[in-house]
C-alpha cells in the first residue's frame, strides 16, 4: 500500500497544509519534518502520541504512518489510572510530544522523543500493507477499562476516500475545526482527511464562534464540529450577523460524534441558509454513513451508507429487518473495509463484537426511511426503552423535548416500572430555571408530536447535563 498522503511529495511544496493559531506548515515543511521524525522512530513498534491540539501532534502521527509504525493517541486529560492501563496494554516504546509539554508521572520511564516541526529529512521509501496497523485508538470505556481498537491503514484510506466521494472533498478545500486530536473525529477526519486530499486544515486550538467567523471569512470552505459546538453557534447567531454571513460562505458544514438536535438544525438553516450535514461512525468502524453533499440534508438523519460499506438493521434475535418503514427499530450492524481488525489483547471482546458472518455489532439502534436514509434513535444499552410492549428510541423523544421553548437541554432514559416494564424519564435543563415547564406540560408536548406512549412519565430538572470531552451526554451518570 502506498503512502496515505501522496500530497507530501506530489503537491507544490509551498501549498499550505496545517495551521494551528499563528503556527503553520506547508506540504514541503510537513514532509521534511515527518521524514526526520520517521527516521528516528522507524522500527519502534508502537509509539504513543501526547495528543494536544498542536502542530506537533499532526507531525507525530503523519511521521508514524509514513514510518509504518502504529500511533497510539493519548488524551492529555486522561487520569493516571486510565493512562496506566493504556500504556500497559499497548506497550509503546516511546512517547512523542511537543518539547514544552509536561508529561504526567503515569508515563513513567517511557522514552520521550520531542517533535521538531522544523526538522528536515527525506520521507521513508517503503511499502506498507493495507492490513498493517495505522492507529490504536482507545474506546471510552463506559463498560470497563478502555479497549484499544486496532485500525488498519486500509480502513483509514477507505473512509477518507469514501467521504471524499460523499462530500465532493478535494484539495481545494480548507477545513476549520476545533476538535481534540485523540479520537477519530478530530484526528482522522479533521487532520488526516485534508492531508490525504492535498488540502489544508486550520485548527482553532479551542473552539469559538469568533474563530469560525475569522477562518470562514479568510477562505475556509468546510467546518467540522460536534453538536455542542453547533448548539453554541445556533445560540450566537441571533446576536451575531457576522457569524451568520461567514457560515453562509461555507461549502459544507458537518456535525458528528452525536446527534445534532433538529431544533439546532432549524435555527442554523434559518439564519444562514446552510444545512448541516450529519455522518455516523465510531472508533471501531471509522465512518459508516453520511448525508451526501449532493443529497438531501435531512435533519435528524445520518444519510446513507458510504461507498463500500454494508449496513443492516437486525432484531434482538439477530434476524435482519427487511422493511424500510421509518418506524421499525433495530440494531445497526456493518461490514466493509472501514472496520478495525481487533481489540488489542482482547480476543474474547473481538469475537463477541462480530457475528459469525462478519458483521460488526455497533450497539446503535436506528430506523431506515423508505429511501434508505438512516435515523439513529440511540444506544442499545442506554437509549432503547421497552415500555408497554413498544421499543422506543430515546433520541426522538429528546428532539421533541428540545422543540419546547422552555427546554435548553434534554436527555431521556428508562427506569424499571412494574406495569410498563420501563417508564420514560426525562432529564431537563430548563431555559429559565426560575420558571421551568411542568412535567405534565412536557408530557403533553411529546405526546402531541410523537405518540402518547412516548411521553415521559417522570421529569428531573438539572442545572446541566453530564458530558464527556466530545460533548456526549453521559447517561450512566443520570440516576434517580
Amino acid at each position: 500500500m502506498s503512502s496515505l498522503f501522496p500530497a507530501l511529495t506530489g503537491a507544490p511544496a509551498q501549498r499550505a497544509a496545517l495551521r494551528f493559531g499563528d503556527r503553520s506548515l506547508t506540504y514541503g515543511e510537513l514532509g521534511a519534518a515527518a521524514g526526520a521524525l520517521a527516521a528516528r522512530i522507524g522500527g519502534a513498534g508502537r509509539v504513543a502520541v501526547w495528543a494536544t491540539p498542536a502542530l506537533e501532534t499532526a507531525v507525530a502521527v503523519v511521521a508514524a504512518l509514513e514510518a509504518g509504525v502504529a500511533a497510539v493517541p493519548l488524551n492529555p486529560k486522561s487520569g493516571e489510572k486510565e493512562l496506566g492501563h493504556i500504556l500497559s496494554d499497548c506497550a509503546p516504546t516511546v512517547v512523542l510530544a511537543a518539547a514544552g509539554d509536561e508529561l504526567p508521572a503515569a508515563l513513567g520511564d517511557l522514552e520521550r522523543v520531542d517533535v521538531d516541526v522544523r526538522g528536515v529529512g527525506p520521507l521513508p521509501d517503503r511499502q506498507a500493507s493495507g492490513e498493517d496497523p495505522a492507529l490504536i485508538v482507545y474506546t471510552s470505556g463506559t463498560t470497563g477499562p478502555p479497549k484499544g481498537a486496532v485500525i488498519p491503514r486500509r480502513a483509514v484510506a477507505h473512509t477518507l476516500d469514501a467521504l471524499a466521494d460523499a462530500w465532493q472533498w478535494t484539495g481545494e478545500d480548507v477545513l476549520v475545526h476545533g476538535l481534540p486530536l485523540f479520537h477519530v473525529h478530530g484526528l482522522v477526519l479533521g487532520i488526516l482527511g485534508p492531508l490525504r486530499r492535498g488540502g489544508s486544515v486550520r485548527h482553532l486550538g479551542r473552539f469559538s464562534t469568533q474563530g469560525v467567523t475569522r477562518e470562514l471569512n479568510d477562505g475556509a470552505t468546510m467546518m467540522f464540529g460536534v453538536p455542542t459546538m453547533y448548539h453554541r453557534v445556533a445560540q450566537a447567531l441571533p446576536e451575531d450577523p457576522g457569524l451568520a454571513q461567514a457560515l453562509g460562505k461555507a461549502r459544507l458544514l458537518v456535525s458528528g460524534s452525536a446527534a445534532l438536535p433538529v431544533h439546532d438544525h432549524e435555527r442554523i438553516t434559518a439564519a444562514t441558509g446552510q444545512r448541516v450535514v450529519e455522518r455516523y461512525g465510531m472508533t471501531e468502524t471509522l465512518m459508516n454513513t453520511s448525508v451526501r453533499a449532493d443529497g438531501e440534508a435531512r435533519a435528524g438523519t445520518v444519510g446513507v451508507p458510504l461507498p463500500g460499506v454494508e449496513l443492516r438493521l437486525v432484531e434482538e434475535d439477530g434476524s435482519p429487518i427487511a422493511s424500510y418503514d421509518g418506524e421499525t427499530v433495530g440494531e445497526i450492524q456493518v461490514r466493509g473495509p472501514n472496520l478495525f481488525t481487533e481489540y488489542l489483547n482482547r480476543p474474547d471482546a473481538t469475537t463477541a463484537a462480530f457475528t459469525t458472518d462478519g458483521w460488526f455489532r455497533t450497539g446503535d439502534m436506528a430506523v431506515r426511511e423508505p429511501d434508505g436514509y438512516v435515523r439513529i434513535v440511540g444506544r442499545k444499552a442506554t437509549d432503547l426503552i421497552k415500555s408497554g410492549g413498544y421499543k422506543i428510541g430515546a433520541g426522538e423523544i429528546e428532539n421533541a423535548l428540545l422543540e419546547h421553548p422552555g427546554v435548553r437541554e434534554a436527555a431521556v432514559t428508562g427506569e424499571p416500572d412494574a406495569d410498563l416494564g420501563e417508564r420514560i424519564v426525562a432529564w431537563i435543563v430548563p431555559a429559565d430555571p426560575q420558571s421551568p415547564p411542568s412535567a405534565a406540560e412536557l408530557a403533553d408536548h411529546v405526546a402531541a408530536r410523537l405518540a402518547p406512549h412516548k411521553r415521559p412519565r417522570r421529569v428531573h430538572y438539572l442545572d446541566a447535563l453530564p458530558r464527556n470531552d466530545m460533548g456526549k451526554i453521559m447517561k450512566r451518570a443520570l440516576t434517580s
